[in-house]
């Protein structure tokens, strides 16, 4: 059965290479499907279904195009943090999570926010998922996918 969330892993994957190899998401995410339909892929895994490829791609290639733009709304809606001083995973979790809440009006944005903090307990640090879930959120005020503050009467 083909999963958005295995794909947002797929593409967290390629944004991350992409990032520490300064190469392009189309090339890591070459590289990621070359690797995962060799004759060993990953030990334990099923391969990729062509709807987590596809998916995968949309994201990766999407966070890739409007990168700019992404990382200018990140800035803006983190505190004290650059976002070349955050971690790699955390920094490329924030921008599939943007690129959703901007770009992917067919994902509500609760799954973009969710799917975010789920990425960032898996991969990322033990402080990732309430670094992560500030910033998602405050990015999905910001774009308007979300309104009103949490708790406020």
């Amino acid at each position: 059965m083909a999963s958005r969330r295995r794909a947002r892993q797929f593409a967290l994957q390629a944004l991350f290479q992409a990032d520490l190899r300064e190469v392009s998401a189309a090339t890591a995410l070459n590289d990621l499907w070359s690797g995962l339909m060799d004759d060993d892929g990953i030990e334990g895994e099923r391969p990729p279904e062509s709807e987590e490829v596809e998916f995968a791609q949309r994201l990766g290639h999407g966070v890739e195009a409007h990168r700019e733009r992404i990382d200018t709304l990140i800035d803006e809606c983190s505190t004290n943090w650059r976002l070349a001083r955050m971690p790699v995973v955390d920094r490329n979790v924030l921008r599939i999570a943007a690129y959703e809440l901007i770009d992917c009006p067919d994902i509500p944005a609760t799954v973009a926010i969710n799917e975010a903090i789920e990425l960032a307990k898996k991969y990322g640090t033990a402080d990732s998922r309430a670094f992560v879930n500030g910033i998602v959120d405050r990015i999905a005020r910001q774009v308007g996918r979300i309104e009103g503050r949490r708790g406020a009467t």
